[in-house]
């Protein structure tokens, strides 16, 4: 289970990697990059299939980045998880977030196993809203029912 201290390590990095921005500017992916941009992170994305999200240069793989960066955030499928964490590993990053919201998120059991063979730290299943200070009424309404029923990480 993901440990508060290691959500706040995550987001107390000024420059992260978010891989599986999607190219459709409605997906979640596109909301979630924005919204650290807009919260002052240097947000860099990563997708093999574009050069540019908003206008920003993007890599096809974590061990493609110009700057190697401490954290990353999955935004991916599962199947998929296991190659990106393998690609971080290369790459020396040591924070791995495997964003989940709702359904599945990018979280696969053996991807988490690798990183704590690795030495990472995995945030694993959790969305990043629901942690960020002045969030919006859904994710705080969503966190304090996590704290009231179980489940918010500790």
């Amino acid at each position: 289970m993901s440990t508060l201290v290691d959500i706040q390590e995550f987001l107390g990095l000024n420059r992260i990697a978010i891989v599986g921005v999607s190219r459709n500017p409605r997906d979640f992916t596109r909301v979630m990059f924005q919204e650290f941009r807009r919260r002052g992170y240097d947000v860099i994305p990563v997708n093999p299939n574009l050069t540019e999200v908003d206008g920003v240069p993007c890599f096809p793989s974590v061990n493609s980045l110009p700057e190697p960066v401490k954290g990353v955030l999955l935004m991916t499928k599962p199947a998929v998880t296991g190659e990106v964490v393998q690609d971080c590993a290369r790459a020396g990053v040591r924070l791995v977030w495997m964003f989940r919201g709702g359904g599945v998120g990018a979280v696969d059991n053996a991807a988490v196993k690798f990183c704590a063979a690795e030495g990472m730290s995995v945030v694993a299943g959790e969305c990043p809203f629901m942690f960020f200070p002045q969030a919006g009424f859904i994710h705080r309404a969503h966190g304090f029912c996590r704290k009231v029923f179980g489940g918010y990480p500790s």
